[in-house]
């Protein structure tokens, strides 16, 4: 490995020629120092070292230095008085000239120091030219060799070609060990000595290659071990790396040859195989499951069972690149564990997945674009009381303003940006333009929907305080929406969630209630302002002696928990008079009326507002 310097002055390690007839020997006779010299060529820099106790020689001896000079023409090398006793020859005379130090290089040196000088492309300026090389010696007797390390300058004659070059010498064994072993963690998996995920996907894209070269197919799998979380609670991680070096020997046993394994993650491998069909990585896959699966694995802490899932894809047929690969290899194994653990599935094309697909990332593109060009805007649905018919607040409800002007409704846009990690990004959205417009309409009393995600989002719980701070009188005029399956997923976490919402003096709602199964003692623990009966209970209470019953029992019993009701998707009188009756406090659909971009804030009566204020 040459290095070229990019600086002209020599290293202060490296002897001057001033220097060097103090500190050089000749070929046969090991020259001791003559410390007076030395003394004086060195007292400016030493000033405060006596002369007697400087020993040049004894120093760079101490510290595996030796400087050197070369006469290119004689090829004569003239070394420091160390340089035996460093490199572990007998004599000076085995390395006192460029040949016969060339013969002491291992066969396996990339460069030496005769290429680094003799076909260096540099030129001369007057400076000398520097360079840098590592190699490998063998002095004989010397089992594992020495790595040596060579940085020196070279300097020419009047034709321009390398006349003579000086420089140091230093042996790197522990350093380059030290690489060495840098070297192998880039590319293999430390714990189980197999490649690691970015050597694996190196090879598997070769693999590729030579297949569609050689029209053939290879083949990928990802094999994950199933129950490696309960064996790290259960027995700790010392325990758990056992049984993964264990998991990774029993599968490199039941490969055939020429396929190749490596460590894609925590708990999976991937299986590059060549020349492989389908039915090849099915019969692969089983010797593989049963290979693991068949016998316990010996620990330190006992026997543990381990089972692997495997996923595969064959390529180029299902797969063109190596991207496509991977993600492929990992829905078959996703499909696999849904089906169950321990057994194994094979991408096939499926038309309708490859359509949800191009659709997803539609959705995304559109989803993000409008969120850059601010089309996200709001439609207001009224709640009325029971009784009166009087607003008491609307239901704040997402639209995306497509690129062509049509709307977008929140049903076709939310399940998409949950699935796709979005939605987070349109509840910040929603909140500062619903915050903003409450703000500038002293009379509107409103609700928000917020997403699971955002419950536990650290900076939607930032932008509602800022935004609450920044436009005082909201906070008494805003309820939060969440649905019941968000309460039913950690009634713990909801109830910080709604004490947190409460503390900062907005309202609280369970949206969709009846559609999952939360208590009446969790309910009343949580201490929620509103319970929204779902909409399918409601919509055919005319036709169902069922849901009738359904509903004025959670009416009955919210009220008796000092809960006030809305009763969604209510259509017709009849069933407005069934919840009057029943005692339900609100009525919400298209009877009353649905979703609109209209504003009609200057129609707010007085008596509309103290009636919101009474939720």
């Amino acid at each position: 490995m040459i290095q070229n310097r990019d600086d002209r002055t020599p290293r202060r390690s490296a002897v001057t020629p001033a220097l060097a007839p103090d500190v050089f020997a000749t070929s046969d006779v090991f020259a001791k120092p003559q410390v007076p010299v030395i003394a004086a060529a060195s007292e400016a820099l030493f000033a405060p070292m006596e002369a007697s106790t400087f020993d040049m020689a004894a120093i760079m001896s101490s510290i595996g230095e030796i400087p050197y000079q070369w006469t290119i023409d004689s090829d004569v090398l003239v070394w420091g008085a160390n340089a035996a006793q460093v490199l572990m020859v007998g004599g000076i005379a085995a390395i006192s000239s460029g040949r016969n130090y060339a013969k002491l290089l291992a066969a396996d040196s990339a460069t030496s120091r005769f290429e680094a000088v003799m076909k260096s492309t540099a030129r001369d300026e007057g400076a000398g030219v520097p360079y840098q090389v590592q190699y490998a010696l063998h002095p004989e007797g010397v089992v594992n060799g020495l790595w040596i390390e060579d940085v020196g300058r070279w300097f020419a004659g009047q034709d321009g070609k390398p006349e003579r070059a000086h420089g140091i010498i230093r042996v790197i064994d522990e350093r380059h060990d030290q690489e060495e072993r840098l070297t192998y963690l880039s590319r293999f998996d430390a714990l189980t000595g197999e490649m690691n995920r970015f050597h694996l996907t190196e090879v598997l894209e070769e693999t590729l290659k030579q297949a569609v070269t050689q029209r053939n197919s290879c083949g990928f799998m990802l094999v994950a071990i199933d129950n490696l979380a309960r064996i790290n609670e259960s027995y700790g991680f010392d325990v758990a790396d056992e049984a993964i070096g264990a998991v990774a020997k029993r599968l490199r046993a039941k490969m055939r040859g020429g396929d190749q394994i490596g460590r894609f993650s925590g708990n999976k491998f991937g299986i590059i195989l060549n020349n492989c069909t389908p039915d090849d990585m099915e019969k692969a896959a089983e010797r593989l499951i049963a290979g693991v699966r068949d016998d316990v694995i010996r620990t330190g802490a006992g026997p543990v069972a381990a089972t692997v899932t495997v996923g595969g894809v064959t390529a180029p047929r299902h797969a063109g690149n190596v991207h496509e690969i991977l993600a492929r290899a990992q829905e078959t194994l996703d499909r696999a564990k849904a089906k169950r653990l321990g057994s194994y599935q094979v991408y096939r094309p499926n038309v309708e997945r490859e359509v949800f697909r191009r659709d997803n990332v539609r959705a995304a593109d559109e989803i993000v674009t409008a969120l850059n060009e601010r089309r996200i805007i709001l439609a207001f649905e009224p709640v009325v009381e029971t009784a009166t018919r009087e607003t008491v607040f609307h239901e704040c409800l997402m639209r995306i303003r497509r690129a062509d002007g049509s709307l977008a409704p929140a049903q076709d846009v939310i399940p998409v940006a949950e699935r796709l990690g979005l939605v987070r990004l349109l509840d910040h959205r929603v909140l500062e333009l619903l915050v903003g417009e409450m703000a500038a309409v002293p009379q509107l009393n409103a609700s928000v929907n917020v997403s699971p995600a955002s419950i536990t989002d650290p900076d939607w719980w930032t932008v509602l305080g800022a935004l609450l701070r920044a436009n005082t009188g909201v906070a008494e005029r805003l309820t939060v929406e969440i649905t019941e399956t968000t309460v039913i997923h950690d009634i713990d976490d909801t109830r910080g969630f709604v004490s947190r919402v409460r503390d900062l003096g907005c309202k609280i709602a369970i949206d969709d209630f009846g559609s999952g199964y939360t208590s009446f003692r969790n309910l009343r623990k949580l201490g929620v302002d509103i319970l929204k009966i779902d909409g399918t209970f409601v919509k055919n209470m005319t036709r169902s002696d069922d849901d009738q019953a359904f509903v004025s029992a959670l009416v009955d019993l919210a009220r008796r928990l000092g809960i006030k009701t809305v009763a969604e998707w209510v259509q017709d009188e009849a069933s407005a008079a069934l919840l009057a009756e029943w005692g339900c406090d609100y009525l919400q659909g298209s009877l009353i009326g649905l979703a609109s971009l209209e504003r009609p804030w200057g129609s707010a009566a007085p008596a509309d507002r103290r009636r919101a204020a009474r939720i």
